[in-house]
């Protein structure tokens, strides 16, 4: 089932999402529900807040939306090690319009849990260290918009109100 995405300024946006205790039938429905919002929004990646669910999971497929050949599925998940920077241009299915260089890490070692609720590790360099860092924004509440300076982001929000009418 398709779910809708959350919007920027929403609040479940800006709130620091909780971790899961356990993995659920309802937790499995909903993991699905998001990878198939992911695919037929074009996303590689898609956080629980943005479908208005503040719990840390997160849905991944850096060769989405068409290929479809890399999904991950991770709950709870920590970025736990990290090096180098990268500048990142990015895009984000809650900013719609808004594209954001953003400084990221160039590679990540990420933590959390599968869909069976096993411990997983993933190193990630490259893109996916940067869809994986972008996700795990929305956990902690971080947007696109939060990242880029005052002047644009009460531009954004002009444009934002207006799509909320």
């Amino acid at each position: 089932m398709l779910l809708d995405i959350v919007t920027w300024p929403d609040e479940v946006l800006a709130a620091t999402a909780k971790p899961l205790d356990e993995v659920t039938p309802e937790l499995d429905e909903l993991i699905e529900n998001m990878i198939e919002t992911m695919y037929e929004s074009d996303g590689v990646g898609l956080a629980a807040p943005q479908i208005g669910e503040s719990i840390r999971l997160i849905v991944v497929d850096q060769t989405g939306p068409k290929l479809r050949g890399d999904l991950r599925v991770i709950i709870n998940p920590e970025i736990v090690e990290s090096e180098g920077e990268v500048d990142s241009e990015e895009g984000c299915l809650s900013c719609p319009e808004l594209n954001v260089t953003v400084k990221r890490k160039e590679r990540v070692k990420v933590e959390g849990l599968d869909r069976e609720g096993k411990p997983l590790t993933i190193d990630a360099d490259g893109f996916l260290a940067i869809v994986l860092q972008h996700e795990i924004d929305h956990l902690n509440g971080l947007t696109l918009a939060d990242r880029v300076g005052r002047l644009k982001k009460a531009m954004y929000r002009k444009k934002a109100m207006k799509w909320k009418k």
